[in-house]
């Protein structure tokens, strides 16, 4: 990559990670807090306040990166930091649930994503795009881990769970200078007419896709469902100590998944893409079907290497698909699928985990990629000349 694209792909990666550790931060010590407020709020309204945000997000990420074809990509960025900022706010100044629930529905209603993609999608080319947007997912990624690790130190230092969102307010808006000044500025010509959203929607290949991203983050819910209570019953280890499984994993198949997206950009993504598929089954039925720590480590290993190519492929293959002047909408499209993922893998890992433990989650998991299988095969390789004609 050239100094631009390195630019873009740390300076939005870093927008993207400090959004979502103040998000992630919260999510091992919320229940037992939300439990413990004034009016002892009951479990609807406790789950409510704690997934509402994941709803907002998925409810605004078309309309904003729709939007974000019109007016541009920095805009929208801004605009959605300043709402999570609000979210995090109003969530960290009172003890009240509805209140809670109102400022995390807000956070939600920030819903950059779409954007940000987009945006990376602008200004990297097409031989180093799957790479850049791996990068950034990769970013997320690191976060969640970092956010599972600080959540209860800071819980501690900053005065609870307020004084965590106090501190997500306060990181949303320290990413407004990078925003403006540190992003780079190079983003096409606004276009106010061309492809509608109803014609993204009709595209079967952009649909495709967003399926696909639906069912890696359901397998991703899944994981995450089963694989923290057969850590500490393999390994023995507390929840607070489990990013050491996670951490050096996601770096190692990060790595390793550099020269595949490299040759994905190079030499075309379709067969790439079938072959991590099938290995996501593959990681989900070791880490579930072998015993001990050596299935469940090796199944991790399995299953992150894929997710990470995956992460930056989809992504990038929107883009390429997508016209240029809908390439918000389009990203908007795959990103509301994204977050519907979480929720079908909620259902499906707390239906396995009732009826067949943490072993079987995992097991039944690896039915949502033999899913994708099916479908995936029908995805054509975008073609050179014509995205390269319509960017």
């Amino acid at each position: 990559m050239n100094a631009l694209e390195w630019r873009a792909t740390l300076s939005l990666g870093a927008i993207y990670a400090l959004r979502m550790v103040g998000v992630f931060m919260i999510l091992p010590i919320f229940e037992i807090y939300a439990r413990n407020l004034p009016q002892h709020p009951g479990p609807f309204m406790v789950g409510f306040a704690l997934t509402v945000s994941g709803l907002t997000q998925a409810l605004l990420q078309i309309p904003l990166g729709r939007l974000s074809d019109r007016i541009g990509r920095k805009p929208v960025i801004a605009l959605g930091m300043l709402v999570f900022a609000a979210g995090s706010f109003v969530a960290g100044i009172s003890d009240r649930i509805e209140l809670i629930a109102l400022g995390r529905a807000l956070q939600g209603a920030g819903a950059i994503s779409s954007a940000v993609t987009a945006l990376l999608a602008d200004v990297t080319r097409e031989t180093v795009r799957t790479t850049a947007m791996a990068i950034m997912g990769a970013g997320m990624g690191f976060a969640f881990v970092v956010a599972l690790v600080l959540g209860p130190v800071a819980e501690g230092l900053l005065g609870g769970v307020r004084g965590i969102f106090h501190l997500a307010a306060g990181l949303a808006v320290l990413t407004l200078p990078v925003i403006w000044w540190a992003a780079p500025a190079r983003e096409p010509a606004v276009r106010r007419a061309g492809v509608s959203v109803r014609q993204v929607l009709a595209d079967r290949q952009i649909l495709n896709l967003s399926a696909g991203i639906l069912i890696l983050h359901a397998t991703l819910i899944c994981l995450f469902t089963g694989v923290p209570l057969l850590i500490q019953s393999d390994l023995g280890w507390a929840p607070e100590q489990h990013w050491k499984v996670y951490l050096p994993i996601l770096l190692a198949t990060l790595v390793l998944a550099l020269p595949l997206m490299r040759h994905a950009d190079r030499n075309g993504a379709r067969r790439l893409l079938l072959g991590a598929v099938a290995l996501l089954a593959g990681s989900l039925l070791v880490a579930g079907m072998v015993p001990g720590t050596v299935g469940l480590v090796g199944g991790l290993a399995l299953f992150f290497l894929p997710f990470n190519l995956l992460e930056g492929l989809l992504p990038s293959l929107i883009s390429r698909l997508a016209p240029a002047q809908a390439k918000g909408a389009a990203l908007g499209v795959y990103a509301t699928a994204q977050f519907l993922g979480q929720p079908v893998g909620g259902m499906l890992g707390g239906w396995a985990m009732t009826h067949y433990g943490p072993s079987g989650v995992l097991t039944a998991a690896a039915a949502l990629p033999l899913l994708w299988l099916g479908f995936a095969v029908r995805l054509r390789e975008p073609h050179p000349r014509a995205v390269a004609a319509a960017e």
